[in-house]
């Protein structure tokens, strides 16, 4: 064979093996990555940052206005009930003490004179007045006989008779006088006034002087202070906080959106920022029944263990990742397969003998990566997710991984976010 023929021969064979290549391509169906349906464990958590609080806290103030004379505590000290934290200026108030105490010693005094030499005094002015009427009574009838002889005139007799009633008056105004000084009478109970007024005006002195000294309500800690010698304080104004004494806990504010997947008694794992390596464990305590309004965040408290790691102090910020739902055996895909949500129906495309075959599926739990098929998929089922011709055209399905892996995502600063956990 001549040359010019094998160079023909060899330009035929390239050209039918050219065209066989091209046709092998355009018969080849498209290639779709794609997941194999399977049943795994499925956990839905949120994360979210929180502080460190004592069950309560009080502001120690004063209800008096007077210059500082004494800050016995710092921060951070120790306190127990009824130990002095400050100390003001008293002297005006005990003058005012020694004041009151004076007008009761000499209420008291109004009032015992009363009811002893006072009585004594009246009685004597009633024995008194009786015997002046007696003896004007008496001279009365002396002189009506007189004038009816003719010895005395008709004035005499007037005089008389004057005289008896002005004694007659005596009489009735001493007996008030000794009325007025009985138990009952007005005079005693007029000065029983003036001695609880004056009882209470001293006790009242007394409650202001001991106000001088500010002390704790009860068992705790100094967290701030705020406060020093020489200074004027006035009603109102917070001079120390204190952290009573009691179990810590940890208080959250966590994006109204996902209260509904919050419930007292979840576990949460908490880890300070300041000791990443010493995790512990909390629990949901409570949640708020008002969603504040300004920030959109529901106010979320977590229990801590009975023994809550030494570490911990008030307001450190710590991470908390709530376990929200757990499934211990779910088929999942990730969310990406999911086609169509429309109508609350969402749909999955299968590769089924080399074609995308269109299933409706119903869905449980759903994480941001993963969702929980409830119906309408099996294991074992290759799910296609990504870009993939439509329904009912020739596939290829490729083995892949979705973008979204099991891995929780960065923080955000909603204050809450949901993370995915898949086989843990």
């Amino acid at each position: 064979m001549s040359r010019r023929a094998l160079y023909l021969s060899s330009s035929v064979l390239l050209a039918l093996l050219l065209i066989a290549s091209l046709a092998w391509w355009s018969w080849r169906p498209p290639e779709a990555s794609s997941i194999v349906a399977s049943k795994s464990p499925l956990v839905r958590t949120l994360q979210f940052s929180a502080r460190v609080a004592t069950l309560s806290r009080v502001d120690v103030g004063s209800t008096l206005t007077a210059r500082v004379r004494e800050v016995l505590v710092n921060e951070g000290a120790p306190v127990e009930v009824g130990d002095v934290l400050v100390r003001l200026e008293s002297e005006e108030l005990k003058a005012a003490l020694a004041q009151a105490e004076a007008n009761e010693r000499q209420a008291q005094a109004r009032l015992s004179g009363l009811r002893s030499t006072g009585r004594l005094a009246v009685q004597a002015s009633v024995t008194q007045a009786e015997s002046v009427l007696v003896a004007a009574r008496a001279e009365l009838q002396r002189t009506q006989d007189l004038v009816s002889r003719g010895f005395l005139s008709q004035s005499r007799l007037d005089e008389a008779r004057r005289a008896v009633d002005v004694a007659q008056a005596q009489v009735s105004a001493a007996r008030a006088q000794r009325d007025a000084n009985a138990d009952s009478g007005t005079d005693v109970a007029q000065a029983q006034a003036q001695l609880a007024l004056a009882s209470a005006a001293r006790r009242s002195a007394q409650v202001r002087l001991k106000e001088t000294d500010i002390a704790a309500p009860a068992k705790g800690k100094v967290l701030s202070r705020s406060v020093e010698p020489g200074q004027i304080v006035q009603p109102g104004r917070a001079l120390l906080t204190l952290a009573l004494s009691g179990p810590l806990q940890l208080v959250a504010q966590v994006d109204e959106r996902y209260l509904e997947q919050l419930a007292p008694g979840q576990p949460a794992q908490v880890l300070a920022d300041a000791y990443p390596a010493q995790a512990f464990q909390a629990r949901v305590l409570s949640i708020a029944p008002v969603v504040d309004s300004q920030r959109g965040a529901i106010e979320v408290k977590f229990s801590l263990p009975a023994a809550a790691p030494d570490f911990l102090r008030e307001d450190m910020t710590v991470s908390i990742e709530v376990e929200t739902a757990r499934r211990e055996q779910a088929l999942v895909v990730p969310v990406s397969a999911l086609r169509s949500e429309a109508n609350a129906e969402p749909t999955v495309w299968v590769e089924r003998d080399g074609r995308v075959e269109e299933r409706r599926v119903r869905l449980g739990l759903r994480t941001l990566a993963w969702a929980e098929v409830l119906e309408g998929l099996n294991e074992g089922d290759a799910v296609l997710f990504g870009p993939a011709p439509g329904p009912g055209a020739r596939v290829r399905a490729v083995a892949g991984a979705p973008v979204a892996s099991a891995q929780a995502p960065a923080r955000e600063d909603a204050g809450a976010v949901m993370t995915n956990a898949v086989g843990r």
